[in-house]
């Protein structure tokens, strides 16, 4: 793939398109070992070895991070208030990462961070009907009542009630203990669909989403690349 030696540069977060323009013309770029001064050298971001300041660069095209989102941080690249899931990313290159989807504030676990748009589009689009498996805490005991209801689909004030969906209570003793499997990321649809059966939702946790599922090993906050199967996984999984 060539590309400009500027957009190289900016696409890295390295400075502003301008910055990276003055650092050109500086001296401080090198490919293949010479100096280029000029921003619009064309150059193979898979093939050149590019450097700045003799220090070499890598460049991504994609970057896919697996992020383990703590509560009390906003899922969106920009806010002018709060904390972002991208602060928590300290190894990224780029500077056009976004979260794809979001969790609540005060929700927490598995959350996809990229600047793939294209597998974002698949994941989310609404007729992909990709499952995402949450764990929930609940205020009261969950029952089989609660799990017909989920099956037939829910009335939480929007036009349609919800897909059909699964609530399974993995140990009956612990009924309060619950795993929902849905095809919809409907707004606060979870603590929705739990509030219109008389139950609020304690704490709430994303397990998975389509084939990419959290790294337990993950503390909150924490993040790592994704690995080149799960990529490979996830690719596959929205054909």
């Amino acid at each position: 793939m060539r590309i400009r030696l500027d957009k190289y540069l900016a696409d890295l977060g390295i400075e502003s398109r301008s910055g990276v323009k003055s650092l050109i013309k500086k001296g401080l770029v090198r490919v293949n070992g010479t100096v280029q001064n000029r921003p619009d050298t064309k150059v193979d971001a898979g093939r050149d070895h590019i450097s700045l300041d003799g220090r070499e660069l890598v460049y991504r095209e994609y970057e896919y991070f697996m992020l383990n989102k703590p509560a009390g941080v906003v899922s969106a690249s920009h806010d002018s208030r709060n904390s972002t899931v991208l602060d928590l990313i300290a190894d990224k290159t780029r500077k056009d990462l976004f979260p794809v989807g979001r969790l609540d504030r005060d929700t927490v676990g598995l959350l996809l961070i990229t600047n793939d748009g294209p597998l974002a589009h698949s994941l989310l689009a609404p007729g992909r009907h990709v499952e995402k498996v949450y764990q929930a805490l609940l205020d009261g005991a969950a029952d089989g009542t609660d799990q017909d209801a989920f099956r037939e689909g829910i009335d939480i004030g929007d036009d349609a009630p919800t897909r059909p969906a699964v609530l399974e209570i993995p140990d009956v003793t612990r009924p309060e203990e619950v795993r929902v499997r849905l095809q919809e990321g409907r707004y606060h649809q979870i603590k929705r669909m739990f509030a219109a059966r008389g139950k609020q939702v304690l704490w709430l946790k994303r397990l998975s989403m389509g084939a990419l599922v959290l790294d337990e090993s993950l503390g909150e906050g924490e993040s790592r690349r994704l690995t080149g199967e799960e990529i490979k996984s996830l690719k596959e999984s929205d054909r």
